[in-house]
């Protein structure tokens, strides 16, 4: 099992199959990307994609903040979860290139709590470049 966190807070994460890329079909709604993946493969089918779960295979490589702020400038729309071993103190960051919550194991859920992510929720208000050009 995993939970999905968002600003709200926790949810358990439901059962299904999603695709990876290379197995993506013409009517597929939801789609699995690596890391390594490149987002412009999925220029054609943005249009109808419901859901984009963007792996971190631990939470010290940042390949995945770059895809999802990559596929927001191409213009999707649907939902974009970071898919992994993302930490709370990343929550911040994840939100701000366009992700809209992350799916993390159930292990990690228990090591940091849905309080330490609700924290971080208000990840407007610590933007640093903001108070900076204050």
């Amino acid at each position: 099992m995993s939970i999905i966190v968002t600003d709200a807070g926790f949810t358990p994460a439901p059962a299904r199959e999603i695709p990876a890329l290379a197995e993506l079909t013409e009517t597929g709604l939801e789609v699995d990307l690596s890391n390594t993946d490149t987002p412009d493969a999925l220029i054609p089918h943005l249009d109808r994609l419901t859901l984009i779960r963007v792996a971190f295979p631990a939470f010290s490589d940042g390949r995945a903040f770059t895809i999802a702020r990559r596929l927001r400038m191409l213009g999707y729309k649907g939902q974009l979860l970071a898919l992994g071993p993302v930490i709370s103190d990343q929550y911040a960051m994840c939100r701000r290139v366009g992700f809209d919550g992350v799916e993390i194991p159930d292990e990690l859920a228990q090591r940091q709590p849905e309080e330490q992510w609700k924290f971080r929720a208000n990840w407007t208000a610590h933007d640093y470049q903001g108070r900076l050009r204050a």
